[in-house]
C-alpha cells in the first residue's frame, strides 16, 4: 500500500522529468531516425545546455532567456560533430566522441565561470571547475523547479507541445523535406541537387540545440549542473525514442503521421521515467538504472525481429 501512495505521489515529478528528457529525445530522434547519423555528441551537449544555463541565471539573465542561449550554444555544439563529419570526412560516431571530448574541457571552463563571482576571486582568468564541483541557481526565481513539480510539468508540456508543432511545421518545408531525404538516401538526394553535407550539418545543429534546451530545463528543474550530468544520457534518449516507436508502430500499424510520431517519442520518454521511478521505488540499488535501460532498449529493438519471426512461423504452419 506504502509502494502504491509512494508511486502516485511521484507521478508529478515523474511527468515533469520525463517531458523534459522527451525533448532531449526528440533531438536524438532528429539525428537517430531522421538523418540515420548516430550521434554521441548528446552526452556533452546536454551538459552544455546545463552549464550555460546555470551561468547564465548566476549572471543575472532571465531564466527563460537563459534557456534559449543554451538553444543557441547547443546549435554550436552540432556544428562542431558537423564540421568534423561532413568537411573532415571523420565517421559520424568518432565525430561524436571528438566533440564529446572537446565539449567536456568547454562545459568545464564555461561553469569556471561562477568563480568570477566570488568575492574571494581575485584572478581574471577563466578557472575550469572540479569534476565533482556543483554551481548551484535553486535560490533564484525559476521557470520550473523541483519545489513545485505541478507547475514543473504543466510547463514542460508547453515545451512539448510548442517544439513537436514547431518540428511538424519544419520539416514539412521545402529545406525541412531535403533533411529527410538526406537521411533515407543520400545518393538520391544528391542527385536531386539536395547539398547533403550542409543538410547533416544543419541536422545536427538542430538536434543538438533541442538536447541543450533540455539540459537547461533540467538544470532549472534539479537547481543547478555538475560535469557528469549528462553522463550515459545518449541511453535516455535512445531509449525513449526505442519505446516510442516500437508502440506507436504496434498501435498505428498503417502508419503514422510524423506529429504522432514526435509525440510517442515523449510518450517514451515518460515511459522510461515512470520505469526508473519504480526501479527507485522498489529499493533497487540506482547503479543498476543503466543497465536496466540497456536491457529495456535491447528488448524494444528487438520485439519487432521477433514479431517478424513469428508471423514467418504462422504462415508456414498455415501453408
Amino acid at each position: 500500500m506504502n509502494f502504491l501512495i509512494s508511486m502516485l505521489n511521484s507521478l508529478p515529478g515523474v511527468a515533469a522529468e520525463g517531458l523534459f528528457y522527451g525533448i532531449f529525445a526528440l533531438g536524438v530522434y532528429i539525428t537517430y531516425k531522421i538523418l540515420d547519423v548516430a550521434d554521441l555528441t548528446v552526452d556533452a551537449s546536454i551538459v552544455t545546455g546545463c552549464a550555460v544555463t546555470t551561468i547564465c541565471i548566476l549572471y543575472g539573465v532571465d531564466p527563460l532567456m537563459a534557456v534559449f542561449v543554451a538553444f543557441l550554444v547547443g546549435m554550436l555544439a552540432g556544428a562542431l560533430t558537423g564540421f568534423f563529419h561532413t568537411f573532415l570526412k571523420i565517421p559520424a560516431i568518432l565525430a561524436g566522441i571528438l566533440s564529446q571530448f572537446s565539449l567536456y574541457t568547454i562545459n568545464m571552463i564555461i561553469m569556471g565561470l561562477q568563480s568570477h563571482l566570488e568575492e574571494n576571486s581575485t584572478s581574471n582568468a577563466l578557472i575550469p571547475m572540479s569534476p565533482t564541483a556543483y554551481a548551484s541557481v535553486s535560490d533564484f526565481a525559476l521557470i520550473v523547479s523541483s519545489r513545485d513539480k505541478t507547475s514543473a510539468m504543466i510547463v514542460g508540456f508547453i515545451f512539448v507541445a510548442v517544439i513537436i508543432a514547431l518540428l511538424y511545421w519544419f520539416f514539412g518545408t521545402e529545406f525541412g523535406c531535403s533533411l529527410r531525404a538526406t537521411g533515407a538516401n543520400p545518393k538520391m538526394a544528391r542527385a536531386q541537387g539536395i547539398n547533403t553535407s550542409f543538410a547533416t550539418v544543419f541536422g545536427l545543429m538542430f538536434s543538438n540545440g533541442f538536447v541543450a534546451l533540455a539540459g537547461g530545463l533540467l538544470a532549472q528543474y534539479t537547481g543547478g549542473s555538475n560535469i557528469t550530468f549528462g553522463a550515459g544520457a545518449i541511453v535516455i534518449g535512445l531509449a525513449s525514442v526505442v519505446i516510442g516507436d516500437v508502440l506507436c508502430n504496434a498501435i498505428f500499424k498503417k502508419g503514422a503521421n510524423f506529429a504522432v510520431k514526435l509525440t510517442f517519442v515523449v510518450i517514451g520518454s515518460l515511459i522510461y521515467s515512470l520505469i526508473k521511478r519504480f526501479v527507485i521505488n522498489v529499493g533497487l540499488d540506482t547503479n543498476f538504472l543503466k543497465l536496466i535501460s540497456a536491457v529495456i532498449v535491447a528488448i524494444f529493438l528487438s520485439a519487432p525481429n521477433f514479431k517478424t519471426k513469428s508471423a514467418r512461423k504462422g504462415a508456414k504452419k498455415g501453408a
